[in-house]
């Protein structure tokens, strides 16, 4: 039988038309029970939350955000394309993992991670907390997932500030983008970056920084090479910084702020070294 053009199309869509995202957020106590939001007057629920904050993932990788006062951008990376998240709950077992289930190859430290953000006073940086109430909220849309994370009552410059950072997967598009709001109307400086450790390999050009290496050892079977990048609009920043443990962007004082991240390892068919990340990004 054949197909006319018009059912032809709509055929590839049903084929191609797949959600290849997914997100995460679930009490540890309860891991069948999702939720779709969650709040703390502490702004710590870093311990009682499942794979501490709200996560999402597309095919090469999952993110996280961090619910405490690090409010930082964490990454699982992964050996082959596929979502793992539900299944795998942010730790595979060491058998897993031999099996070619990723892993939380990357360490964020005291660090903004991969592309999470905090404030700058002008002088230091300034993290998202304490706060009046922090809320996570996860989502899902037709070819994307997305999470949230709102940090209220932040003290910033003598006022209190209100921020959401918002990240969100693309269904067959490895970078995920990152966006950040100063929801009360004042204009902040965002400061954003990637971390690094010892040995690391940098590649940076006028809109990107992209970073590779391994990560001290923590909770993966194995030590695997994993690289990170981030892209930037330069006309956006006033500062480029380097602390000796993350490279670092200071926006000019803005009511919106955006970026894109990408990871990817060693163990990846695809993008397995920084040169090629690199190519990607550029």
């Amino acid at each position: 039988m054949k197909l006319s053009f018009m059912a032809a199309l709509l055929f590839c869509g049903i084929c191609f038309g797949q959600n290849n995202t997914d997100n995460s957020l679930y009490m540890k106590a309860e891991k069948i029970s999702y939720l779709t939001d969650i709040g703390s007057e502490s702004g710590d629920l870093y311990q009682t939350i499942g794979h501490h904050g709200p996560a999402v993932e597309n095919e090469w990788m999952a993110l996280r955000i961090y619910f405490s006062d690090k409010v930082a951008i964490d990454v699982y990376n992964k050996a082959k394309k596929g979502l793992e998240l539900k299944a795998a709950h942010w730790y595979p077992t060491p058998a897993q993992q031999k099996e070619g289930w990723g892993a939380d190859y990357y360490k964020v430290a005291s660090t903004v991670g991969l592309g999470g953000v905090k404030l700058w006073d002008g002088e230091k940086l300034v993290s998202l907390n304490p706060v009046t109430n922090r809320l996570a909220r996860v989502g899902k849309t037709e070819n994307t997932s997305w999470m949230e994370m709102i940090s209220r009552g932040v003290p910033y410059k003598g006022k209190k500030v209100d921020i959401l950072v918002r990240v969100t997967v693309f269904s067959g598009k490895r970078e995920a983008k990152v966006e950040a709001f100063s929801l009360n109307g004042e204009k902040v400086q965002f400061a954003t970056g990637v971390n690094y450790f010892k040995g690391f390999e940098t590649k940076k050009g006028e809109n990107y920084i992209a970073v590779w290496g391994t990560h001290p050892e923590d909770v993966a079977a194995e030590v695997v090479g994993i690289g990170a990048a981030i892209k930037y609009n330069p006309k956006n920043y006033v500062k480029n910084t380097d602390d000796g443990t993350q490279y670092l962007l200071i926006s000019k004082p803005t009511k919106y702020l955006a970026t894109e991240i990408a990871s990817a390892c060693a163990k990846e068919k695809e993008i397995n070294t920084l040169d090629k990340l690199e190519a990607y990004i550029k």
